[in-house]
Parts: C-alpha cells; sequence; structure tokens
C-alpha cells in the first residue's frame, strides 16, 4: 500500500534536511564521533590563511609560536561545537581576543569564531552566539580604540569609530546568517514532523479500511452460517434433505467469505499492487437478497439504484449487506425492505424491517453500525440507523453519487 510507506516527494533532495546539519541530539547525523574532517580543514585553512595574511601586514607582530597555539586555541574547540554549543563560542570568542590584542596579523581567524557562533544559534543557543560575538567585538573596540597605547604592536595607531561599525555590521551579517541557518533548520523538522504524522495518519486510515472491509465481509458470512448450522442441526433427523441445503448454503458461504478476506489480506502482502478481483458493488445485491432467503429472511427491493462510483459503490453495498445481518441477528422479522432514490446528486439508501427485535446475542461485535457510520462519512454522506416507531427498525444512509475522485 502507497500509504504504508512514505514516498519522497519529487524535486526535493533533502527530504530529512541536508546532510551537514546537527542532529537533534547534538551529534552529527549518521556520526557518532566528532566532526574531525571539517574542523581540520578549517584549522588548516586558518593556519595557512593567517600567514599569507601577514605579509600584507607588516607592521604587525610577526607570527610565532604563540600565535599559532591561540590560533590553534581558537580552532580545535570546534570538534565539541554539537556537544557543547555554549561553551565552545566562548572559548573560540576569547583565544581570538587574545591573539588580536597581542598584536598579530588580522586574518581568518574570525571565521573559526563564526562557525562556533553559527553551531550554537543552530542548536537553539542565540543567547550565548551572541553574547560570545559581542565579547569579541566589545574587545576588540576597547584594544582598536584605547588599549592599544599598551599593548604590541610598538607605535600602533588607534582605529576611528567609522571602522568599528564596519566590523559590527560584519558581526551582524554573521548572526543574520546564523539566523537564518536555525529558521531553515527548524522549518525541516517540522516537515518532517509533517510528513512522519502524515504517513501515521495514512497508515491508520488503511488499517481502519481493512478492520472495516474484515468486520463486514465476517460478520455477514458467520451471520449466515450460524443461522444454516442451527437450522441443520434442528432438521438432521426430520428433514435430512432440507438439512442437506442447509450445509450447501453453509459452503458456499464460507467459500465467498474466504475468497473476499483473501482479496483484503492481497492488499497487505503486496503493497500498492492493483487487487485481483474487483471490489463488491451493488451489482452484486441479487447474491445479498438470495443470502437473506437462505437465511429465512425475504428482502424486497424497491427502485433501482443509479451509476455509482467504485468508493461509493462498495459503501453502499457494505451497508446493505450489514443492515440485512443486522435483521437476521437481532430482528424477530423475516422481512426487510431496501429502498433505493436519488436526487439532487444524492443516493439514498433506505433498509428497513418491521421488528420486533429479538434482544438475543447474536455473537457480533458491536461495530457494525460504527463501521457504516465511518464509510458514509468518508464519503462526505450521512447515516442514520435506530427503531421507528411501529417496533421495527431503519438504516438511512445519504451518499453523494460523485466524489471528490471522480472529478
Amino acid at each position: 500500500m502507497a500509504c504504508m510507506e512514505e514516498q519522497r516527494a519529487p524535486g526535493h533532495r533533502w527530504p530529512y534536511g541536508p546532510p551537514w546539519r546537527s542532529a537533534p541530539g547534538g551529534a552529527e547525523p549518521g556520526r557518532s564521533g566528532l566532526p574531525w574532517r571539517s574542523t581540520l580543514l578549517l584549522t588548516l585553512f586558518v593556519l595557512v590563511g593567517s600567514r599569507f595574511s601577514a605579509h600584507g601586514q607588516p607592521h604587525r607582530v610577526p607570527l610565532d609560536g604563540s600565535a599559532h597555539a591561540l590560533l590553534l586555541l581558537a580552532c580545535v574547540p570546534l570538534l565539541w561545537r554539537y556537544r557543547h554549543p555554549v561553551a565552545v563560542p566562548f572559548v573560540t570568542a576569547t583565544a581570538a581576543l587574545v591573539y588580536l590584542a597581542a598584536g598579530y596579523p588580522y586574518g581568518p581567524v574570525y571565521l573559526a569564531v563564526a562557525v562556533g557562533c553559527l553551531s550554537a544559534v543552530v542548536a537553539g543557543h542565540r543567547r550565548a552566539a551572541w553574547a560570545s560575538v559581542g565579547l569579541l567585538w566589545a574587545g576588540h573596540a576597547l584594544v582598536a580604540l584605547w588599549l592599544y597605547r599598551w599593548l604590541p604592536p610598538a607605535g600602533d595607531k588607534g582605529a576611528d569609530l567609522t571602522q568599528e561599525i564596519v566590523i559590527a555590521t560584519w558581526v551582524l551579517a554573521v548572526l543574520a546568517v546564523a539566523e537564518l541557518a536555525r529558521v531553515r533548520r527548524e522549518q525541516w523538522a517540522r516537515e518532517r514532523a509533517d510528513r512522519a504524522q502524515a504517513a501515521r495518519r495514512r497508515a491508520d486510515e488503511e488499517r481502519l479500511r481493512i478492520a472495516r472491509e474484515l468486520h463486514d465481509v465476517l460478520a455477514h458470512s458467520i451471520s449466515v452460517i450460524n443461522v444454516q448450522a442451527g437450522m441443520g442441526l434442528a432438521l438432521l433427523d426430520s428433514d435430512p434433505e432440507q438439512a442437506r441445503t442447509a450445509l450447501t448454503t453453509i459452503k458456499a458461504a464460507s467459500k465467498e467469505a474466504l475468497g473476499e478476506v483473501r482479496q483484503v489480506l492481497d492488499t497487505l502482502r503486496a503493497p500498492g499492487a492493483a487487487p485481483r478481483a474487483p471490489a463488491p458493488g451493488l451489482d452484486r445485491l441479487p447474491e445479498l437478497v438470495e443470502q437473506a432467503a437462505a437465511a429465512g429472511l425475504t428482502v424486497a427491493v424497491d427502485g433501482e439504484p443509479p451509476r455509482l462510483p467504485p468508493g461509493t459503490d462498495l459503501a453502499a453495498f457494505r451497508i446493505v449487506q450489514e443492515a440485512l445481518t443486522n435483521v437476521v441477528r437481532h430482528s424477530g422479522s423475516r422481512h426487510a425492505r431496501v429502498h433505493f432514490a436519488d436526487g439532487d446528486g444524492m443516493l439514498r439508501l433506505r433498509i428497513d424491517d418491521d421488528g420486533p427485535a429479538t434482544g438475543a446475542e447474536a455473537g457480533g461485535s458491536g461495530n457494525g453500525l460504527a463501521g457504516m457510520r465511518e464509510r458514509a462519512v468518508a464519503l462526505g454522506g450521512t447515516i442514520e440507523a435506530g427503531p421507528r416507531s411501529d417496533g421495527g427498525f431503519r438504516v438511512l444512509a445519504v451518499l453523494p453519487l460523485h466524489t471528490r475522485e471522480d472529478e
């Protein structure tokens, strides 16, 4: 069944989000360890990029062992950015701030801070990300506007306010990108939850449909078999020929029930496959009348059912079948009437018996009327079932002649 298996939407490249985003549990999807590869590439880029950028800044302090140690301190903690998204951005921002305060060349060390900030925001720790980046910017502004007099390199000049505004703009851009990534991640999570919920709903609907089909098939056939078995036992000695007729009816009813149950179960064994036999419809109404007659119930049919779409045809057939089964089980009447009328795009189906109710326990599950009501509601129709004022019982179903599937 197509509903038992969630299908990937066409054109949707990543139905569960991109493979590089972090999983809800804090670890990267598909990995049980740390993000070694991305951290190693980032560290190499920062180290090599810092050496290249140093050539264009001869007035800054040359890179030495301490500088490389601070660059590693800014990059290596990113290994734990998924497990500790709050602490990592503060560590990288502090290492970058100390690196800049020591007078070392400006360079891609900011990239490590940006990655730590992005991971924190995506993981939902927005305050930690904003605070760590704000710490870096405030510390840099303090150094560039005031503390540069006492910090290396010697003879360094202070920055103007315009430069700090530009830096603040870049900080806000990094935070904006992180926020966009967070929003997109939450959207992927919602889409994934919606797809899972839709798959569960389709599975529940399919299970309900199969349970309804099995109930209708088995309830009707077993009721006929029960009546005929009782008749056969009563007539076994006095009228063997009539008992033989009852046994023949039992054989035919059980064979038909097995065939319909097998058809329902085939859909479970071969998901999505077309059924081997067409679903029953009102064209099989004469068979229902004959089976009811074999159970001692005379059925009169008034009117002709119009041509119905498959879903409505099946629902109408099952409603008539269940209503006649209830007459056999629970009514003392041996006569029932089935009336068809259509107009205003609706089929009105009425099944009456004159009663009275026997009050005997027939071994039913009590789900017959609920199943009829579910079939009618699923098609956009209604159903009423209850005792009549004269002591009989009536089932009145109103079903649409055209459904959405037919448009």
